[in-house]
C-alpha cells in the first residue's frame, strides 16, 4: 500500500499541495512560539557591569500574601539592606562583597549613576585620570578636569570629570560618599556583588548566601545579568504567557486546517477508494494508504517549515522587544526543544488528520462509496455530533461565566477561550449551520440574480456538505479575527473611559529625569493654577486574608498629594477627604471598603512595590469602575518605594477660564528636561499597557488570519477544480463561459455571506457578554472599518479562490481531457 501511496502522490500532487502548505506554515508558527517560550523561560541576560562578580545578591522580587497560594510579583527593585553587607562578607567562601548603588543620572549618553567601588565588579579600568572624590565623576568619554552637568533627582548638578573608563558606556561613577547622598534610598543597595576565591564551590556559597536572609535572591552565571536589568525578569511572565497562549491557539488552528485539507482531499477521491474497495482492498489497507500519504506530505513539509520558523521567531521577539513586551537585553533562544515542538505538533496533526480522513473512506461499502462520491449527502457522524455539542456547550458555559461571574478586564480570561469553543463547535457541525444560513440568504440573492441565482442556490442546496467545507474557513477567519480585535478595542476604550471620567487635570508637567519638589511649589505659584499635585504610579499587594478586588496580580497604586475638593486627583470621593492624605494613609475604592469592612478610619496592611510592608489608615473612599479599581496613597510614599524614587508627572488644574499653559511653558523652560503636556498624555500613559497588549493581539491575530487564509484559498481552489466535469457538462448543454462564471459569482456570494454570517455570530457570542462586563454596554466599541476590512478580505479571498481557477479551466474546450482528469 505504501508503493501505491507513492504512486498516488505522483499523479495527484495538486490535491496534497493544500496540506503541504498548511503543515509548512503551521510548523513555522508553532516553532516560533516555542522559541519565544524558551526565551522567556531562560531569560538569559549577559552580565556586563556585574560581569566580574562570581555571584550577585539581589532582593526577592516576589511576595507571599497570607491566604493566597501564588506569590505576587514585585514590580519595583527590592534591593539589599545595607546592614546585610557585613553578614554577606562573613559567609564561608566569600572573599569579598561590594554593594552597588544605582540611581538615575541623565546627561549626554549617560542614563545611570553608581558608586565607584561598584566599578570593580565589571571590572572597569581607567584609561586616564583617577578615581572620583567628592564632587567628581568617572565617565566613558571626555577629558579629566572638564565640567559635566547631570540631571539627578530632577535637579541639575555639576561635577568635575576625574577619570575616563571607556567600557562604562551610559554609566557614571561617583565617589561612594556622593553616591550615598544622591541615591533616593541609601539604606538599600541595588545589589551586592560577591567575589569567591578560586577553587571554591560556587553552588555551596550560593546556598549559604540564600540562608542569610529569606528575602534575598542569589544569582549565578547568565542570571547575573538580571540583576542589572530587573525589568527583564518582570517581562518573563508576559513573554511566556503570550507564547503559550498563542502557541496553543496556533497548534489547534493548524490541526483543524490540516484535518480539513486532508479530509477534503479524501472526499475528492471517493470514487478511487470505491474502486479499491470493489477490487478487494480491505479497510485497513485503505487506512494505511491514506495515513502513508499524509506522512509523506507532512515530513518534507516539516523540514521546510523549520527554516522560516527560525526567522519568524526572531522577528516576533524583535517586535515584542520594540514595543516593550519583552526586554531587548534578553538573548533570543531557540534550541532543539522548539524544533521538536513544531515538528512534533505538525506530524501529530498530520497523523490525526490522516486517521480522521481515512475513517470514513476505509469503512464505507463500495456501492455506498460510489453513490457518496457522486453527491455527498451525509452531514456528519455521531462522533462529530458529540464533539460539536460539547464545544458549543463549552462556549455557552464560558458565555454564562463571562456574563455573571467576571468583571472588568478579567472577563477576557473566559471570553477569549470561548471564541475557539464557538468556532470549533460551529465548524464541526458545519453542514447544519450552513443549511440554516442558506435558508436565510437564498431568497434575497435569488431575487437579485434571477436565473443564475436559482441555479447557484440549487447547486449549493444539493451540495450542502461542499458548501460547508467552503464556508467554514471563511467563518473561522471572520469570527476569530473580529472577536479578538474588538475585544482589544473595547477593553482599551473602557479603561480610558474609566480613567478620564473623573480626570480633572487641565495640564501635566512631565520629565523622564524626575521632577524636584521645587518645581511643584513653583507650579502652584503660577497665576491661574487652582491645584497641583505630584502623580506617581506603581503596583502593590493588599496583605489581608479576606478577599479583595486585587487578589490576582496585586493592586494598582496611584500616588497624589493631599488636596481639597478642588484637587486634581482623578477620583469621585464618596466619604472622607484627601486633605489628610499624608504619611501612612490611603484612600480605597468604595466597593473594596464595603466588601472587606475597610471604611474611613480603619487600617489596611500593604506591601509596596519594593517589598516594604506598611500599615495605612484609610482617610477616604471613592467610586471606581469594577475591574479598574486602584488605591490612592501619598505621592511621596509611592515614589520612595519605586525603583528610581522619582516623581515624573505633576497634575495641574486651572481656574475656570484661565489659560495656564504660557506660564507653565515658561516655568518648564527654566528646568532642563521638563515638558508641558495636556490631558491626552495622562490618558495615553494610563492605557499604555493595554495599547501594547492590543498591538500584540493585532500582530498575532494577523498571523492567524494569514494562516486561516491559506485554508480558505486551498479549500476553495481545490473545490472549484474538482467541478471541472460539472462545468464541461454545463457548457456542452449550451451554457457559455460567462454564464458559468456568473453562476460561480453567485455561489461565491452565498459562500461569503454564509461564512460572514456564521463568523459574525461566533464573534458576537464572545463580544456581547464581554462588552457588557467591561464597559457596561452590550455592543463592542471600536471603529466599524475593522469589521469591514475583515469582511472585505474574506470576500476577496473567496471570490479570487473560486473565479481565478474557474476562469483558467473554462479557457479549454469542454471536450478536452483536462475536464475529465
Amino acid at each position: 500500500m505504501m508503493r501505491l501511496a507513492v504512486r498516488t502522490l505522483r499523479h495527484r500532487k495538486s490535491g496534497f499541495i493544500a496540506t503541504f502548505i498548511a503543515v509548512v506554515f503551521g510548523t513555522a508558527i508553532v516553532m516560533a512560539c516555542g522559541g519565544l517560550m524558551e526565551t522567556g523561560i531562560r531569560s538569559n541576560v549577559e552580565p556586563q557591569r556585574l560581569a566580574g562578580a562570581s555571584l550577585v545578591v539581589t532582593g526577592n522580587q516576589s511576595h507571599h500574601r497570607p491566604g493566597v497560594e501564588d506569590a505576587t510579583p514585585l514590580t519595583e527593585r527590592v534591593g539589599v539592606p545595607v546592614d546585610l553587607l557585613a553578614k554577606i562578607r562573613s559567609v564561608q567562601g566569600v572573599s569579598s562583597a561590594v554593594g552597588d548603588y544605582t540611581f538615575t543620572a541623565v546627561g549626554s549618553s549617560i542614563a545611570e549613576g553608581h558608586n565607584w567601588s561598584g566599578a570593580s565588579l565589571a571590572p572597569y579600568h581607567l584609561s586616564a585620570g583617577r578615581a572620583p572624590r567628592s564632587g567628581e565623576v568617572v565617565v566613558s568619554s571626555g577629558k579629566p578636569g572638564e565640567q559635566l552637568t547631570l540631571l539627578i533627582n530632577g535637579e541639575p548638578k555639576t561635577f568635575t570629570i576625574s577619570g575616563i573608563a571607556p567600557q562604562a558606556a551610559s554609566h557614571a561613577f561617583f565617589s561612594d560618599h556622593d553616591a550615598a547622598q544622591l541615591v533616593r534610598n541609601p539604606a538599600r543597595f541595588a545589589d551586592v556583588g560577591v567575589l569567591v576565591a578560586p577553587g571554591t564551590d560556587i553552588s555551596a556559597v550560593k546556598e549559604r548566601l540564600e540562608e542569610v536572609d529569606g528575602n534575598l535572591a542569589v544569582r549565578a552565571g547568565v542570571d547575573r545579568g538580571l540583576a542589572e536589568h530587573p525589568d527583564a525578569e518582570s517581562h518573563r511572565t508576559a513573554l511566556i504567557a503570550i507564547a503559550g497562549s498563542f502557541g496553543g491557539i496556533a497548534t489547534m488552528t493548524m490541526m483543524f486546517v490540516v484535518a480539513s485539507t486532508l479530509a477534503l482531499a479524501a472526499q475528492h477521491r471517493e470514487r478511487e477508494f470505491a474502486l479499491l474497495r470493489g477490487i478487494g482492498t480491505t479497510p485497513g489497507q485503505v487506512r494505511r494508504m491514506i495515513l502513508g500519504e499524509a506522512l509523506m506530505v507532512a515530513l518534507p513539509a516539516v523540514v521546510l517549515g523549520c527554516l522560516p520558523g527560525i526567522f519568524l521567531g526572531q522577528f516576533l521577539f524583535d517586535q515584542l522587544s520594540a514595543h516593550g513586551v519583552a526586554s531587548p537585553v534578553i538573548e533570543f533562544s531557540q534550541g532543539w526543544i522548539p524544533f521538536g515542538a513544531g515538528a512534533g505538533a505538525a506530524v501529530l496533526a498530520a497523523i490525526g488528520a490522516g486517521l480522521i480522513a481515512a475513517r470514513k473512506s476505509a469503512k464505507i461499502k463500495p456501492v455506498e462509496a460510489l453513490v457518496e462520491a457522486s453527491l455527498q449527502r451525509k452531514w456528519f457522524s455521531w462522533i462529530r455530533l458529540l464533539f460539536g455539542v460539547l464545544f458549543l456547550g463549552g462556549g455557552m458555559a464560558l458565555l454564562i461565566v463571562t456574563a455573571t461571574v467576571m468583571s472588568g478586564p478579567l472577563a477576557a480570561s473566559t471570553a477569549g477561550p470561548s471564541i475557539l469553543c464557538w468556532a470549533i463547535g460551529v465548524a464541526v457541525l458545519g453542514p447544519f449551520w450552513t443549511k440554516a444560513v442558506l435558508g436565510i440568504w437564498r431568497w434575497p440573492v435569488q431575487a437579485l440574480t434571477r436565473v443564475n441565482g436559482r441555479l447557484a442556490i440549487r447547486n449549493l442546496s444539493a451540495r450542502s456538505v461542499a458548501l460547508s467545507a467552503a464556508a467554514m474557513p471563511v467563518m473561522l477567519a471572520v469570527g476569530i479575527s473580529t472577536a479578538n480585535l474588538y475585544m482589544q478595542t473595547t477593553q482599551v476604550h473602557a479603561s480610558s473611559e474609566a480613567f478620564t471620567r473623573d480626570l480633572r487635570a487641565d495640564a501635566v508637567l512631565v520629565s523622564d529625569a524626575g521632577l524636584s519638589s521645587t518645581v511643584l511649589s513653583e507650579v502652584r505659584a503660577v497665576p491661574g493654577v487652582t491645584s497641583a499635585s505630584a502623580f506617581v504610579r506603581s503596583m502593590a499587594a493588599v496583605d489581608d486574608p479576606r478577599n479583595a478586588p486585587f487578589d490576582e496580580e496585586g493592586a494598582p497604586v496611584m500616588g497624589v498629594d493631599a488636596q481639597d475638593a478642588n484637587g486634581t486627583a482623578p477620583v469621585r470621593l464618596t466619604s472622607g477627604s484627601l486633605a489628610g492624605l499624608t504619611g501612612s494613609t490611603a484612600a480605597v475604592p468604595e466597593y473594596m471598603a464595603n466588601k472587606t469592612g475597610r471604611g474611613v478610619g480603619s487600617e489596611i496592611t500593604m506591601t509596596l512595590g519594593d517589598g516594604t510592608t506598611v500599615k495605612l489608615r484609610v482617610v477616604a473612599t471613592f467610586a471606581a469602575e469594577r475591574g479598574y479599581e486602584t488605591i490612592i496613597l501619598p505621592a511621596s510614599l509611592v515614589a520612595a518605594h519605586t525603583t528610581d524614587g522619582l516623581t515624573k508627572q505633576i497634575l495641574v488644574r486651572a481656574d475656570a477660564g484661565a489659560d495656564v499653559r504660557p506660564g507653565l511653558t515658561k516655568l518648564a523652560a527654566a528646568h532642563p528636561g521638563v515638558k508641558v503636556a495636556d490631558r491626552s498624555t495622562l490618558v495615553a500613559s494610563n492605557v499604555e499597557d493595554l495599547q501594547t497588549q492590543a498591538w500584540i493581539n493585532y500582530m498575532l491575530v494577523g498571523m492567524l488570519i494569514a494562516y486561516t487564509a491559506v485554508s480558505v484559498v486551498n479549500t476553495l481552489v481545490s473545490t472549484t477544480l474538482r467541478r471541472r466535469r460539472e462545468f464541461a457538462l454545463q457548457r456542452l448543454t449550451g451554457s457559455t463561459r460567462f454564464q458559468v462564471l456568473r453562476m460561480l459569482t453567485t455561489e461565491s456570494t452565498l459562500v461569503t455571506l454564509t461564512g460572514v454570517t456564521l463568523g459574525t455570530g461566533v464573534a458576537l457570542a464572545c463580544l456581547l457578554p464581554f462588552s457588557a462586563k467591561v464597559s457596561n454596554d452590550a455592543l463592542p466599541t471600536g471603529p466599524i472599518w475593522i469589521y469591514l476590512v475583515v469582511v472585505g478580505a474574506a470576500a476577496l479571498l473567496t471570490f479570487a479562490s473560486t473565479l481565478i481557477p474557474a476562469t483558467t479551466t473554462l479557457r479549454h474546450s469542454p471536450t478536452q481531457p483536462s475536464y475529465t482528469d
